[in-house]
């Protein structure tokens, strides 16, 4: 009686299998289709063990559509100290969500389909970036897609001579309140984030992009130049864009971090915040790398890193008006 309900049990489970073979694709060694298998670069930040757990936990939803964390290759910043500190505990963390840790991006590239690019120190992006881009697998990089605009514009060039699209952006291009926001009625924005500085970085590269990036997701491109004054609390940019529309960012350093901001429309004011979280961000991701459309342009990921190299140059002289032109092309010279 036993014997003939096992073999019972064991005949259901491999018409599952076979079930869910012909529904999703070969599976791998790791247990997830072909197609399917994220690899992350980067274990300095939390945002890897943010995305790993929503994408592996049991109950991932089909908006997510079967996508997990198979491997890491856990190198990021070699001297950010409050990044370099992270990677031991991440590594044991992200190990427990069933990752297997890996000793280098080639060997991470054999194992995976599509890669999330998590260093947190843009100053390794484009030499992490390239042999992605070389083996012709999608990638996301995780803001700042550089540490400099020299860097972004040749990681969009790469990505262009390889034919691999590259998606970027910050978790705060989908804060709330952007659902009630009509693009075309919009006339102006004010935003604001946290901007702690990191002397590696440009001033607002390192944290100052992600109430940039809300700017930017309002207003679009078509800035023209900008102004900033700095302050060690403080810095105001201020961005006129080609239609004469003013657009607005506040850095702060000092009070209570918080992100938000307001946008002026047609029909009237429309408040941003709070912060929405990672998941809105990965549902782009994921239909990025079913489909290989980026939701956001290179152009308007280049044009938010001019915008912020321009804010340093003014910075450099004394507040003066700095067109995004003149920085773009500098950038392309070196």
């Amino acid at each position: 009686m036993s014997t003939s309900l096992n073999r019972r049990k064991f005949l259901q489970a491999t018409a599952l299998t076979g079930l869910s073979l012909g529904l999703s694709g070969r599976l791998s060694a790791s247990g997830v289709a072909q197609g399917k298998r994220v690899g992350i670069i980067g274990l300095d930040t939390s945002h890897s063990m943010a995305f790993t757990k929503l994408l592996n936990a049991p109950e991932a939803g089909p908006e997510l559509a079967g996508y997990k964390v198979v491997a890491a290759y856990p190198q990021g910043s070699r001297d950010i100290e409050s990044s370099v500190k992270r990677i031991p505990g991440y590594t044991e963390d992200i190990k427990k969500l069933g990752v297997e840790i890996v000793g280098s991006i080639k060997e991470l590239l054999d194992k995976v389909d599509v890669v999330l690019l998590e260093t947190n120190d843009g100053r390794l992006h484009l030499e992490q970036a390239l042999p992605v881009l070389k083996a012709g697998k999608r990638m996301f990089i995780d803001k700042p897609v550089a540490a400099s605009l020299s860097d972004a514009v040749a990681i969009y060039e790469a990505s262009k001579k390889h034919k691999v699209p590259v998606f970027s952006a910050s978790s705060l291009r989908y804060i709330k309140g952007l659902e009630n926001v009509n693009k075309g009625e919009v006339v102006g924005a004010d935003t604001f984030s946290p901007a702690v500085l990191e002397k590696t970085h440009p001033d607002l590269f390192w944290y100052g992009i992600h109430g940039v990036e809300t700017l930017y997701t309002v207003m679009g491109t078509g800035c023209k130049e900008v102004k900033r004054i700095h302050t060690p609390d403080t810095d105001i940019v201020v961005g006129i864009w080609k239609d004469g529309r003013v657009g607005t960012f506040r850095g702060t350093r000092t009070g209570k971090h918080d992100y938000g901001g307001t946008v002026y429309t047609t029909k009237g004011n429309v408040t941003l915040g709070p912060y929405n979280g990672y998941q809105p961000l990965l549902l782009d991701i994921v239909k990025y790398f079913e489909t290989g459309a980026v939701p956001v342009t290179p152009e308007e990921t280049i044009e938010i890193f001019a915008f912020m190299e321009a804010a340093d140059e003014s910075k450099r002289q004394n507040g003066a008006t700095v067109s995004l032109e003149s920085v773009m092309a500098k950038a392309r010279k070196s």
